[in-house]
């Protein structure tokens, strides 16, 4: 017996899969907690069609996120702080000065995606924007005196 998977179900396949299974499990277990329906044409159809979609949607957003990370690959953010009469730092640089660094260039880019240390000096330090799996860019953020 074929049937379209609605939910995730462990052993069997994720949703939206259409796979084999034997009758009893498939009309007692599956169709009966609502976990699956059984396969007609259309809905193999219909199946087919949200996969495609989806894998669609998929290459839009890296293709999105890979031109992203071109465009910021390689730029210098300046942060600037306040500092002591002799130079030394209040408090130190994090993601959130280096977003907010790049949100005025125009960059949307969310704190979480920003790898680096913190930084308690003045001068420039590398910094790795990881946008998705396999797609990150390379920045240098530069600490200024205010």
């Amino acid at each position: 017996m074929k049937v379209i998977l609605k939910a995730d179900v462990k052993g069997s396949g994720k949703k939206g899969d259409i796979i084999e299974v034997s009758d009893g499990y498939g009309k007692n277990f599956l169709v009966k907690k609502g976990l699956a329906e059984i396969a007609t044409a259309s809905g193999i159809n219909e199946a087919n069609q949200k996969k495609a979609a989806a894998a669609f949607h998929k290459a839009e957003e890296l293709k999105a996120q890979q031109a992203l990370a071109a465009a910021l690959n390689g730029k210098t953010v300046v942060v600037k702080i306040k500092v002591s009469d002799n130079g030394k730092v209040f408090g130190s640089i994090t993601s959130q000065h280096v977003a907010q660094a790049l949100a005025d260039m125009g960059f949307d880019i969310d704190k979480r995606k920003i790898k680096m240390e913190a930084s308690k000096t003045l001068g420039s330090f590398p910094a790795e924007i990881r946008l998705m799996e396999n797609v990150s860019a390379k920045i240098t953020v530069s600490v200024e005196a205010l």
